[in-house]
């Protein structure tokens, strides 16, 4: 699988219900915790003081990870996505000794 960096902004709709924002927000943590399961999701770390997330994604391409994996999320409708693909660098310290990533 490729990975890739996503920065996601979540703009929730003026006049949504509070109880639709929170269904939606507990079925997101469910699907979160299933995508990484899945090996799709890695790490996810939200900026200090900001309404926006980043996180590190596993697909098999850019069209998979659009609509097989963000496209699955319940605020997706609600949601914008940054995508980069991203490749191993050969100076990662992370990466395993002879590998082209540790992933």
């Amino acid at each position: 699988m490729r990975e890739f960096l996503v920065e996601i902004t979540t703009a929730i709709p003026d006049g949504t219900p509070r109880a639709e924002v929170d269904d939606r927000r507990a079925a997101e943590a469910v699907r979160a915790r299933e995508l990484a399961a899945a090996g799709h999701l890695d790490r996810l770390w939200r900026p200090v003081g900001e309404l926006r997330s980043i996180g590190l994604w596993r697909a098999a391409d850019e069209d998979e990870l659009r609509t097989e994996v963000l496209g699955t999320l319940p605020l997706h409708a609600w949601m914008s996505f940054r995508v980069t693909p991203l490749e191993p660098h050969p100076n990662d310290p992370g990466a395993a000794p002879g590998s082209a990533s540790a992933h």
